[in-house]
């Protein structure tokens, strides 16, 4: 069994009066820790009130699994801490790195070559140690792929078997990559080991040209996305799934539209694989 399932919704400030009423369309929440590790009186109080109406992931943004740096285990001990006060049942972070004696600001991409597979492996596993439970890397969108020997797949596949770790598979990030990098998005798709998957994104990007797309977060889902998802249910069983929106946020029943599509899609292809068996 998987620790969380369902759909569930990324927590934004502005979504904690409606999540305090507990909505009922949402089976998960999904938190950045860095947004809320600082904080106490007021803030700390209402985000406490909603992690304790609804399972909670967290989807960190500061790990920076591939930086040159060493591993941050001052930062590493306080998410322990935060995980437990909380019962946060799973840990996801991008397969990237955001800092190199400083912040970035930005995720910066890796390097798919034998090399970055041999850093990252002890890296991800020192992390796993320190806290004591499995972390859950995401696919992450990039731009550029510098000094690369190995496809992204095979980068992916690599880290993912030798590390023993997770896979958080952004749907939104394999379709926007596949676009920019000119590779078949269901055949992607099919090739992840189903056995890594802990859970799915969904969200949406900006079309910048017919040949550029930037993941933005900050829009609707779009059509091809949501078949993208349909047939990552149909290939690896269904998921749970968070839809992630960061900005230009909506109405809060415009969200809820969204949380309900993805439960329709997830109806559909349990009722389809019911049907198989």
């Amino acid at each position: 069994m998987l620790p969380i399932q369902g759909v569930g919704l990324g927590l934004r400030r502005e979504l904690l009066a409606p999540l305090q009423q507990g909505e009922q369309g949402i089976d998960f929440i999904e938190v950045a820790p860095e947004n809320w590790i600082p904080f106490g009186g007021r803030l700390q109080r209402q985000f406490a009130e909603v992690a304790a109406q609804y399972p909670l992931i967290c989807h960190g943004l500061s790990l920076s699994i591939a930086g040159p740096d060493p591993l941050d285990l001052v930062f590493l001990n306080q998410l322990k801490q935060f995980f437990r006060q909380h019962q946060v049942r799973l840990y996801s972070e991008h397969l990237s790195y955001c800092s190199g004696q400083g912040h970035l600001y930005d995720l910066m991409p890796v390097p798919f070559c034998a090399e970055a597979v041999d850093y990252l492996v002890p890296r991800i596993r020192q992390v796993q140690d320190v806290l004591e439970q499995e972390l859950v890397l995401e696919n992450i969108s990039y731009y550029d792929t510098p000094a690369s020997t190995l496809s992204e797949l095979e980068f992916l596949g690599e880290v993912l078997e030798r590390a023993d770790c997770g896979l958080l598979l952004d749907v939104n990030n394999v379709y926007v990559n596949s676009v920019n990098h000119s590779y078949d998005a269901s055949a992607f798709l099919r090739a992840l080991p189903t056995q890594r998957i802990r859970y799915c994104h969904v969200a949406g990007h900006l079309r910048q040209s017919a040949d550029l797309l930037i993941d933005t977060h900050g829009s609707d889902v779009n059509d091809t996305v949501w078949a993208l998802l349909a047939e990552a249910y149909a290939v690896h069983g269904v998921k749970p799934t968070l839809l992630e929106r960061d900005f230009n946020l909506p109405p809060f029943a415009d969200l809820m539209t969204e949380v309900e599509q993805i439960r329709q899609i997830q109806r559909q292809a349990s009722r389809l694989s019911s049907g198989a068996a």
